[in-house]
């Protein structure tokens, strides 16, 4: 089995001697772990680094076995990172939020534009807004998204404005209203496609991922939440 594709690098880790072991994001074949051998060489060393943009080849004899990949830098991330301690969060929580809730080789060709997004948008002004729309959409993808088309109380479909933690639906304003302090505010920039919302609207989406993530992945599995997710709003948000 052999394929070539694009992707980007969520986990490195040594093996054996002078080997590397990845695991890669990729447009076409989802999420894939491979070894690259001699990849400890100085001279390939800094193309294996968390978040960088490579193009793909992919070898294995038996499609269970463990790929044998050669990798080719497209884009290097790194400088957009190092020394950013609210990018480097966000990049250590995407990438450890993919290499736990996403199968290998699962089709997530819809869902690899949002992580994409993110990188391309990582030195704009507004990257925060983009990994908020990719933890969004992982709920979706993890088939626990949100329905918030109408109001689950009345059917109203205008001044939505929370959602239910119980239900994750969309509440209005009048229905909500006496219980707003136990409801999550409504995502209306992503609703929209907006991607230069207020900072405390990124702020409130975030923490309504957060808990759907939680209760309706981790939870269910038996899993502990990403003690680097857990940590993000604080890092980038400078909450106390």
């Amino acid at each position: 089995m052999q394929f070539s594709d694009i992707g980007y690098i969520i986990k490195a880790q040594p093996h054996a001697e002078s080997s590397v072991i990845l695991t890669v994001l990729t447009s076409q074949n989802g999420k894939l772990t491979g070894y690259v051998k001699n990849g400890l060489s100085k001279k390939r060393l800094g193309i294996y680094q968390i978040g960088n943009s490579v193009n793909i080849n992919a070898y294995s004899r038996l499609e269970e076995s463990m790929y044998s990949l050669h990798i080719d830098l497209l884009q290097s991330n790194v400088v957009a990172f190092l020394g950013d301690e609210k990018r480097l969060s966000s990049l250590s929580s995407l990438c450890e939020l993919c290499n736990i809730c996403i199968p290998e080789k699962d089709n997530i060709e819809g869902f690899y534009n949002k992580v994409d997004d993110f990188f391309k948008h990582i030195h704009e002004d507004n990257w925060l807004a983009y990994y908020s729309y990719f933890e969004f959409y992982l709920l979706d993808y993890l088939g626990i998204g949100l329905d918030l088309s109408e109001c689950a109380a009345t059917g109203a479909k205008n001044n939505l404005k929370y959602v239910s933690p119980k239900s994750g639906k969309a509440i209005s304003e009048e229905a909500g209203k006496p219980y707003a302090s136990r409801l999550f505010a409504y995502p209306q920039y992503i609703v929209q496609h907006n991607v230069h919302p207020k900072m405390q609207e990124i702020n409130e989406t975030l923490q309504m991922t957060e808990f759907f993530l939680n209760k309706n992945f981790f939870q269910l599995h038996g899993l502990k939440f990403p003690e680097n997710r857990a940590s993000l709003r604080n890092k980038i948000l400078n909450l106390r």
